[in-house]
């Protein structure tokens, strides 16, 4: 039931003449978005936001396989088309794992080669980075032969220590720092990848704390994976990815942050990134999802990438190419390829 008192309403209707209070002190211009008549200065100056958003496809990975989304490519041959189209599409880099026959994660150089020598040949200035985690006997030394051919622009160093699903993932401290060195031995980028906060602490003591690393470095965060980061609803993707961003500020106030579409909260996550300012990644190795709300499968890398463009022109940021991307992110310009 109304308490409104509508004696004392109809009062104050009379008093005010039906009339909203209007005191145009700027005359003669009524309203001004950027400047106030009595003093210099922008009221509303811009944001400081990047123009350029970089876009990275990450086009398969070590953990989903065909009985996840029947969609991910496996072989090599797949790998390499895949790759192509984004790059062919405008796709600032790529990142790629490569398989083995039976579709699981290999450091095999040949493999490496079967899709990255194509590459280079027909997009000589495209950034490629993938993973190279040593977890099975040999797999140290596989690394260490596709470091020394010079096969990967940059390569991710995991300062994880936590639960990937049901599987535990963690990089023992000397492991961490011997693939750091030999990363920047080789002249590689290193890619600080973190899943947690925890992850982020654990760079700061062993790669910056140590002067292996320094402000000014390219991190990836890949929260939202089961055992990572929690994202399970839009309040903790939203809060998550501004303590990440945060903290990694904290360590390094130069940072590169790259944000990758991961787990259920997939395109939603690197939406608010391109909000925030930060660069994302998306693709088919971090998540089976096209969106958070629904089932629907992944069904190509290309159409994740179309997804990221469309919403960079959104917001009005610019896609570097593959020469700006290297520029961005520290990277050598590229030789060109001696014709015959």
């Amino acid at each position: 039931m109304s308490t409104v008192n509508w004696d004392r309403v109809e009062r104050g209707l009379t008093r005010e003449q039906h009339r909203m209070i209007w005191r145009p002190y700027g005359l003669p211009t009524v309203s001004d978005p950027n400047r106030s008549a009595f003093f210099d200065g922008e009221v509303s100056p811009r944001w400081d936001i990047p123009q350029q958003m970089a876009v990275s496809v990450a086009i398969t990975g070590a953990f989903f396989g065909r009985e996840q989304n029947p969609n991910q490519p496996v072989t090599t041959r797949e790998i390499y088309e895949e790759a192509r189209a984004v790059a062919a599409a405008g796709a600032s880099a790529v990142h790629i794992h490569v398989r083995d026959d039976k579709g699981y994660n290999t450091l095999s150089a040949d493999r490496f080669r079967e899709v990255i020598a194509p590459l280079k040949e027909e997009f000589p200035n495209l950034a490629v980075d993938g993973c190279l985690v040593a977890a099975l006997d040999g797999e140290w030394e596989q690394m260490k032969e596709v470091l020394a051919e010079g096969l990967l622009d940059a390569v991710p160093i995991n300062t994880a220590a936590t639960y990937v699903g049901d599987a535990l993932f963690a990089k023992p401290i000397p492991v961490i720092l011997e693939k750091t060195r030999l990363i920047l031995e080789s002249g590689a980028k290193p890619i600080i990848a973190c899943y947690t906060d925890g992850d982020i602490s654990n760079a700061d003591r062993l790669l910056f704390k140590s002067g292996l690393m320094q402000s000014g470095s390219y991190w990836c965060l890949l929260p939202a994976l089961p055992g990572c980061s929690p994202m399970a609803t839009p309040r903790q993707a939203f809060e998550g990815l501004l303590r990440l961003s945060s903290l990694v500020r904290d360590v390094d106030p130069d940072a590169t942050i790259l944000v990758c579409a991961a787990g259920r909260a997939s395109t939603y996550l690197v939406t608010a990134a391109a909000a925030l300012g930060l660069h994302v990644r998306v693709g088919m190795e971090d998540t089976v999802w096209t969106w958070p709300h629904r089932d629907d499968l992944v069904p190509s890398n290309l159409r994740m990438f179309e997804m990221a463009r469309d919403l960079a022109a959104l917001l009005g940021r610019d896609i570097p190419d593959h020469a700006e991307y290297r520029s961005l992110v520290g990277l050598p310009a590229a030789s060109t390829p001696a014709r015959a």
